[in-house]
């Protein structure tokens, strides 16, 4: 198998335009779980990464919830700057920000990571919801 390439473009706070691109990064397993990235310029003139992970399997309307329910985002906090769920989309998917690194090496390394850990927590979450359909399902016929 080949391995994916993510480029990290820097985006205008002001404008959103995404203005240059930063880096680009080989990832060898579950860049399936990017939904898209892009970094910006804090103040102080660091570089934050913004990367939104999701599911790697569309779900259904009780699983939605249940994922959200389950999943554990402590797993990622040691890794991330921040961490915050976001149900706008049709799968479950979390805004994780966390520091652009300068060397090549570490970055994919951070990205690989990152990705592991979740797909892990994904896994762990379709796991422990398995059994939990007519939980969920109870209780949208209850609303």
């Amino acid at each position: 198998m080949e391995d994916t390439v993510i480029v990290i473009m820097l985006k205008d706070k002001e404008t959103g335009f995404l203005e240059k691109e930063l880096s680009s990064y080989n990832v060898s397993l579950n860049e399936n779980l990017i939904y898209n990235t892009y970094a910006t310029e804090k103040e102080d003139g660091s570089i934050e990464v913004f990367m939104r992970l999701t599911c790697d399997r569309e779900l259904s309307d009780w699983e939605y919830d249940a994922v959200f329910d389950y999943y554990d985002d402590e797993v990622l906090k040691p890794y991330v700057s921040s961490i915050e769920e976001n149900d706008d989309f049709f799968n479950p998917c979390w805004d994780i920000t966390f520091e652009f690194l300068d060397n090549q090496h570490e970055m994919e390394e951070k990205i690989d990571k990152l990705l592991t850990l979740h797909r892990d927590e994904l896994l762990s979450v379709y796991e422990a919801i398995a059994d939990k359909r007519n939980d969920y399902i109870d209780e949208e016929t209850e609303n």
